[in-house]
């Protein structure tokens, strides 16, 4: 028998070439006919590289925002429009280390930062709480636009980031040109994170619940359980990526970051309701309780193995986006689409730009 993940690696090139329109071949169509609709602005097509083609980022910067020192990747040219790609949990910037050359190409400004916590992104002052609510991660993203005087991007993330680009552009719909979020709407309901889930969906976040403890966060305090946990939660949710040593480690170094296991701690308490955010956001989870329609054009992408997702047919988030819309399938890929599958990711962005 052939082993899944020696398989996915031989094929990686074909599987992103292809993953774009696997949701249907009404979404191909749908997404050239959203480029040929706008005389001078065909949209442009991502040519197919294997994952892992890329290793670093060139251009490494940061700038004061907010509350936080934030370190990001930039590529691209300067004036060119802007894509904002968020990572999620257990991962970094790495995630879009060959999407961002693919955007780049196509004439983005691409913009990768590193969320509070992970790398190089530190707090200004020592006594700032290091909460990782959702609309906190949230503000810190419109503070770096701000810093980097960017009224208006298109956000495209996964996992914590795609929680955020979705929390911004409910919120503030007038910064996101478009959306790209992998599983879709992610917003946190906390009241609804009381009631339990099904056995086997609630095994899968049997690091969420690990976190709840002292011993969880002894855990993420401890340089050798902190890697070894994230690697085994990355070998969990994508099962048929092969990404070997150098991949993962050079991601594990943003596990570094002095505030990491209290900003990852706090996040996956405060969703359970199990940690106080800060009254500076209640507003903002306010606003995000009433579990609010996002308006902005979106594409959303749905991973085939990710074993977070109920179903991969976006039908149960549909009724959360209500401006231009499209839903694609990513086949024999996990949980970190952007890394796992760079080709569909970036032609996923490029499309949403011309809903």
């Amino acid at each position: 028998m052939i082993n899944r993940r020696a398989f996915t690696k031989a094929v990686g090139l074909g599987v992103a070439a292809t993953a774009v329109s696997a949701g249907s071949s009404s979404n191909a169509q749908a997404a050239s006919a959203a480029g040929s609709d706008r005389p001078g602005r065909p949209a442009p097509v991502i040519p197919a590289i294997a994952p892992g083609t890329h290793t670093a980022f060139t251009d490494l910067k940061r700038v004061r925002a907010g509350v936080l020192d934030i370190g990001y990747a930039e590529a691209g040219p300067k004036h060119g429009p802007v894509v904002i790609c968020l990572h999620g949990w257990p991962y970094d910037i790495h995630s879009f280390v060959d999407v961002a050359p693919l955007l780049a190409d196509a004439g983005y400004r691409v913009i990768v930062p590193y969320l509070r916590g992970h790398g190089t992104t530190t707090f200004v002052l020592p006594t700032t709480v290091r909460n990782a609510q959702q609309s906190a991660i949230a503000v810190d993203i419109i503070a770096l636009m701000d810093a980097l005087k960017i009224h208006k991007a298109v956000l495209a993330g996964f996992d914590w980031g795609s929680r955020t680009a979705g929390v911004i552009a409910a919120l503030w719909p007038e910064r996101v040109k478009a959306l790209v979020p992998v599983s879709g709407y992610l917003i946190t309901h906390v009241p609804s994170q009381r009631h339990p889930l099904p056995p086997k969906a609630e095994h899968t976040w049997w690091y969420q619940y690990y976190f709840a403890t002292d011993r969880g966060r002894a855990a993420m305090e401890t340089r050798q359980n902190r890697h070894d946990l994230c690697r085994l939660v990355w070998e969990e949710v994508s099962p048929s990526w092969d990404f070997g040593d150098a991949a993962f480690e050079r991601t594990a170094a943003a596990f570094e970051n002095p505030d990491y296991a209290a900003i990852v701690v706090h996040n996956y308490r405060w969703r359970l309701g199990l940690a106080d955010g800060e009254r500076r956001y209640d507003r903002h989870e306010q606003l995000l309780a009433a579990r609010p329609v996002i308006t902005v054009p979106a594409i959303t992408l749905d991973p085939a193995l990710d074993p977070f997702l109920a179903s991969t047919d976006g039908t149960g988030y549909r009724r959360f986006f209500a401006g231009a819309y499209e839903h694609r399938v990513l086949p024999d890929i996990g949980h970190n689409a952007p890394q796992e599958a760079p080709t569909a990711f970036a032609q996923a962005v490029v499309d949403a730009d011309r809903l």
